[in-house]
């Protein structure tokens, strides 16, 4: 049994199902698929779709008796950048209105004394404080799951395995001269040079 998945692991392997396939699915054959393919528990797949529908990331269709979902990454892109842009921006006007108490306060700290004016401030910079943390904590969270960024880890990924494998098919070939110039013995040969007995290629 593996571990258990949070929601938001949960979403983002829902979809890549749709994403990968780029084809309408049933609610049943979701509940079939999610277990066998992304490890998703069958009865949660159906509260996990509805969230991605709720926030907009996923379809819901009634074509004669039945509900279709799906999700193209070409409209998921256009979403996640359409709602970056809107986050940068408000994070920007909060920004801006923190700035600007922040300069309240220090004049109305001029004569030390706690006003009401004063209080009333700093209650609006920590709601605005609360409200930059929150909108910059979403923003950072769609930046993880942008699609560029999914696509460089991938191709980063593919480059380190290509190296490390390079790099055990270069070992393998030190072994075999070793063994051929020195009658050296592989498991010498590890020893020596410190290479695990169990190595080889990812």
């Amino acid at each position: 049994m593996g571990p258990r998945l949070t929601i938001d692991e949960k979403r983002k392997r829902m979809m890549e199902i749709f994403h990968d396939s780029q084809e309408p699915y049933l609610l049943k054959e979701l509940e079939k698929i999610g277990p066998k393919q992304k490890g998703i528990v069958s009865q949660t797949v159906k509260d996990v779709v509805q969230s991605l529908v709720d926030d907009s990331m996923c379809y819901c269709e009634k074509i004669g008796t039945s509900n279709y979902f799906w999700s193209f990454p070409s409209e998921t892109a256009v979403k996640r950048q359409n709602k970056t842009k809107e986050l940068e921006a408000e994070i920007g006007q909060l920004e801006t209105k923190g700035r600007d108490l922040e300069t309240s306060i220090a004049q109305a700290e001029l004569g030390r004394e706690q006003t009401e004016e004063r209080k009333l401030l700093m209650e609006e910079l920590a709601d605005v404080e609360t409200r930059w943390e929150a909108q910059n904590s979403e923003l950072q969270q769609f930046k993880e799951c942008d699609p560029a960024l999914m696509a460089l880890k991938k191709k980063q990924a593919a480059v380190a395995k290509e190296a490390a494998n390079r790099w055990t098919d270069n070992i393998f070939i030190m072994q075999s001269w070793a063994r051929d110039k020195f009658n050296m013995e592989t498991e010498n040969f590890n020893k020596y040079f410190d290479v695990p007995n169990d190595l080889d290629s990812v």
